[in-house]
């Protein structure tokens, strides 16, 4: 997707200006009485994401001036988004900056990206309906690749590239995205950046001691399984920083035997979306050659019915030995979620991130844009906070309150995936998992924990109804930081 958006040259390119609300004064009076009068007529004012066609009147021809506000910086997290909205609102056509415009590193990598994102739509199942020009070739809005180091275009790239493989999980239905086609997925990235990834399926779950994934997922025909990709930026280096990054793969949740209802069901094919954004930011560590050791944990189910599914108040065993009481077949993330989160703390990483569509108490606190963000180091969860500011990737960060520990306690088991209390729900969901994050001696790495809706709920510019990358850039950036 991202490629076919832009060119290396082309001899006829449409000029592209863009404005601030603060600059457009100045810049209109700079212009001759016939352009002023024809922008006046048009009704633009350089409102952020909208454009204006300016006919050249003496040499024929067009220019287009789009609103993107360089100048505030309240709007630097926006740019992506107003990018998109620009290049939405242009005709097909080729275009290039103009050469007097001098854009940073963060303007040029949101150009890109907004560029990219607003071409974006997941056509799999549609015939195809590409809008043919006057001269019978695809009509496009193509952008002259911006004067810039290679780094920064390549990162942008790399982003616009992880978004787009986020939401094609996602958007894929539950028949064709099944845990084996979960693992499949997994497979190709890790052939594309000459990393490792090895599948422990069915009932080798047992045999390897990871009960509680195997008890969520042995109701479907189709197996459970356990993901496991390693990567290196440096196969020889043997001191490099560990990260790993757990997915929550359910690749469809018909909340089990406390079925949900059909309204409810409709959108479980997103309820692996957390798997997929552990791939699409392992994506980005690995085409950035980030200088770490990196590993992708990711328990791929179907949560179904049948009739040896899980039942209410079935005690089921954890790779760590604690047992969990199912309070709710429907609470079926975080048992999963237990099993790797302590296969992951064992190998003592530096840091391990967990990415999960796990509650909808997280929803009712927050809404569906903002995710909410759990960590045990208040260092890193203030890096991670700032990242989503300057990124426009937001997210909001949520106590992991001990006071809310009596909750989690089973009545016959160490623990229960669902406690009597119908408040604090995001709350207890992480403090289950926190139980799971430190290995046999007790020792605890950082740890975040993103609870995430993974999906667009109404279409906007560069962001389509459907699958979403939510906290992906902000975490990378804060992962350069740290680690770059």
């Amino acid at each position: 997707m991202p490629e076919r958006c832009f060119t290396e040259d082309c001899l006829i390119a449409m000029d592209l200006i863009t404005l601030s609300v603060s600059e457009f004064p100045t810049w209109l009076a700079d212009q001759n009485e016939t352009t002023q009068a024809w922008i006046t007529t048009t009704g633009f004012t350089a409102k952020p994401g909208t454009v204006c066609l300016i006919p050249h009147m003496e040499g024929g021809g067009i220019k287009a001036v789009a609103a993107i506000p360089r100048d505030v910086a309240s709007e630097k997290g926006n740019l992506v988004w107003h990018w998109a909205a620009c290049v939405q609102a242009l005709p097909p056509g080729t275009y290039k900056l103009n050469p007097a415009l001098d854009y940073d590193h963060d303007e040029t990598t949101a150009c890109i990206l907004g560029w990219a994102l607003s071409h974006y739509s997941f056509e799999r199942y549609r015939q195809p309906t590409a809008h043919i020009d006057e001269q019978g070739g695809e009509a496009d809005r193509v952008l002259v690749w911006p004067d810039t180091d290679g780094k920064t275009g390549q990162q942008a790239l790399a982003a616009a590239q992880a978004i787009s493989l986020v939401r094609n999980l996602i958007n894929t239905p539950a028949n064709h995205m099944s845990p084996q086609h979960l693992a499949e997925a997994a497979s190709d990235l890790a052939n594309l950046h000459g990393a490792a990834c090895s599948i422990i399926t069915g009932e080798a779950l047992l045999e390897a001691n990871y009960p509680a994934i195997h008890a969520v997922g042995r109701a479907s025909d189709a197996p459970p399984c356990l993901i496991d990709l390693r990567w290196k930026s440096d196969k020889s280096a043997t001191d490099l920083p560990k990260i790993t990054l757990v997915g929550k793969g359910v690749c469809f949740d018909s909340g089990g035997l406390d079925l949900k209802p059909a309204v409810a069901m409709k959108l479980m094919k997103k309820d692996m979306g957390g798997a997929a954004h552990a791939l699409g930011l392992a994506s980005m560590i690995m085409d950035s050659g980030l200088p770490v050791q990196l590993r992708v944990l990711i328990p791929a189910v179907e949560n179904m019915v049948s009739g040896n599914a899980m039942r209410p108040m079935d005690v089921v065993d954890t790779r760590k030995g604690l047992t969990i009481e199912i309070g709710n077949t429907d609470a079926e993330g975080r048992v999963i979620l237990a099993d790797a989160l302590y296969e992951a703390a064992c190998e003592q990483p530096d840091l391990i991130i967990d990415f999960a569509t796990l509650t909808g108490a997280a929803r009712i606190a927050l809404g569906t844009d903002l995710p909410a963000l759990f960590c045990n180091n208040n260092e890193v969860a203030d890096q991670i906070t700032a990242c989503a500011m300057t990124q426009g990737d937001p997210l909001w960060r949520m106590p992991l309150w001990p006071g809310y520990n009596s909750l989690i306690a089973g009545k016959v088991a160490d623990l229960t995936n669902s406690p009597e209390s119908q408040y604090g729900g995001a709350l207890t969901a992480a403090l289950l998992l926190e139980r799971f994050v430190c290995d046999e001696l007790g020792n605890v790495p950082d740890w975040v924990h993103l609870d995430l809706l993974a999906w667009n709920l109404t279409s906007r510019p560069g962001r389509p109804e459907g699958g979403e990358a939510m906290t992906i850039r902000a975490v990378f950036a804060y992962l350069s930081e740290r680690f770059g």
